[in-house]
């Protein structure tokens, strides 16, 4: 079966080396080449840096090392370009490496069925101590590496995880030749797998169960269970339906999500994110995330054995609470912060005169800003009530508009309180001299900041700031009440404006 196996694929090698020319003319990279004194030969490869990519600039990116670039390089940067659009994979530099002796360089050992193989610790010197140098030097490179290679490149690639563990970060292994001089790889990998393997991704990718075992990728899977260190990760995927060249699609988009598990994610999300507490009187925090997050109140970065996030935490006195989801790639992992200070409970103050509950007063302004404009240079264009029946949405201008609502809110239950404000574009809610919530700057929607505060029984008064630029006009103001979760929209009969 494996003398089979090779004859096929010398069958393959040259059908994909008379198209190559013809693809490679259809690349968008850089051509380039330096002379390799250890493979004695001038080695060609192409460079496809990221589209928004700017000479000068010192942002640094990834790098992705194709084997076999010739015909490799296109469905890569198409499949990669499509991940990232869908927010799955950051922006990677692209190092396609065309072939001159691929049975030399991908193999590791000497078969009589193929002459001249066995070249693959030459190649993997060349790679390490001249493309990577080279590619690092030339163009702007993160220093985070990853290898792809698929049949003979996917078993060059297991090759050089064993044997240069520190070159690479990652290895995207399509349909490996795993069975390559009767299982070769495994039984070097059982003499060179130490703790210098720590660390490292692989997603090796096969066909079905058969095609998993007829490349030897099953048996593959065995060895790294029971031998791999422990903080190794890698994952085998099988695609049924698939030959051994259609299979590269799926794996390349599958092992590049693999490596990149957690970009794009949003951050983790808990309410209220800030607030005033009282010193010894308990306080709840909301978690409504999936993602399996750890927390610590000591500004400390969480780590798997800090306290774990569940819906509803209870806390007490002051806490910087650091949030953090560990169940993703930890590069990508960025903790929330929150800030929770002991003070007291603002004080209320007696009903005013001369004020009608109903809703708060507002004015109205026209004109075009960035941030909140200072309202007492402005001039106002009407006024009213925002009562029942009021809506931004309905006011003369749908974009380049200011309101400012003021008014008295009536607290009727003391105890902790959570605001809630939401808007499209910015916006600020005080109480009394207070500034709860500052929300201000132009963004749109969907991400409500919160703030927790102690509150006395009476009345408090209400400064509430907004404007819009363009888009979609929106401005929600809420709160949860003490001992309750549910948010809900201050009753208008608690809401109250000057006569």
């Amino acid at each position: 079966m494996k003398k089979s196996l090779i004859r096929c694929m010398l069958l393959i090698i040259p059908l994909l080396a008379i198209f190559s020319n013809a693809i490679a003319q259809n690349q968008s990279g850089k051509r380039d080449s330096l002379y390799s004194g250890t493979l004695k030969e001038e080695r060609v490869f192409e460079v496809v840096l990221p589209e928004n990519y700017k000479p000068g600039s010192a942002e640094k990116y990834d790098v992705l090392y194709v084997l076999d670039g010739d015909w490799n390089l296109k469905s890569a940067v198409d499949v990669q370009q499509f991940a990232q659009n869908n927010a799955y994979t950051p922006p990677i530099i692209m190092v396609a490496v065309h072939n001159t002796d691929r049975s030399r360089d991908m193999t590791p050992t000497k078969v009589v069925q193929m002459p001249g193989s066995g070249g693959a610790d030459k190649f993997l010197a060349f790679l390490k101590n001249e493309l990577v140098p080279y590619i690092n030097k030339k163009y702007p490179a993160s220093g985070n590496n990853i290898l792809y290679g698929h049949s003979l490149g996917g078993l060059f690639a297991v090759y050089a995880f064993v044997a240069e563990p520190q070159l690479f970060n990652s290895y995207l292994i399509v349909d490996p030749s795993l069975w390559w001089d009767d299982n070769y790889i495994q039984k070097f990998a059982g003499e060179k797998m130490n703790a210098s393997h720590a660390g490292k991704s692989l997603f090796i990718a096969g066909r079905d169960e058969a095609g998993l075992k007829q490349m030897g990728i099953t048996d593959f899977d065995t060895f790294l269970k029971n031998r791999a260190p422990k903080d190794v990760k890698w994952k085998i995927a099988g695609y049924p339906d698939e030959h051994h060249g259609s299979i590269r699609l799926k794996s390349v988009y599958d092992g590049l999500k693999f490596f990149y598990d957690g970009y794009g994610a949003p951050d983790v999300v808990f309410h209220p994110m800030n607030g005033i507490v009282l010193k010894d009187k308990p306080y709840k925090v909301y978690y409504f995330g999936s993602s399996q997050v750890h927390y610590t109140t000591d500004g400390s970065e969480p780590v798997l054995t800090s306290a774990k996030m569940q819906f509803g935490n209870d806390l007490m006195n002051g806490a910087k609470l650091s949030a953090k989801a560990l169940d993703r790639t930890d590069r990508f992992n960025k903790s929330t912060v929150g800030e929770f200070k002991i003070g007291n409970a603002l004080p209320a103050i007696a009903q005013p005169e001369n004020i009608v509950s109903g809703g708060f007063g507002y004015s109205y302004y026209e004109g075009e800003w960035n941030a909140l404009p200072d309202f007492g240079k402005l001039k106002v264009v009407h006024s009213g009530v925002a009562d029942k029946d009021f809506d931004v949405n309905k006011l003369p201008r749908r974009t380049n508009f200011a309101t400012l609502m003021e008014g008295y809110i009536e607290i009727q239950k003391e105890g902790y309180y959570i605001f809630i404000l939401d808007s499209d574009d910015g916006a600020k809610l005080f109480l009394g001299k207070d500034l709860l919530i500052d929300y201000d700057g132009l963004h749109g929607n969907g991400k409500p900041k919160t703030y927790l505060v102690p509150l006395e029984k009476g009345f408090y008064p209400v400064r509430l700031e907004y404007f819009q630029q363009g888009g979609g006009a929106q401005l929600v103001l809420q709160y949860v009440l003490p001992g309750e979760q549910q948010p809900q929209p201050i009753p208008f009969d608690r809401q109250y404006h000057k006569k």
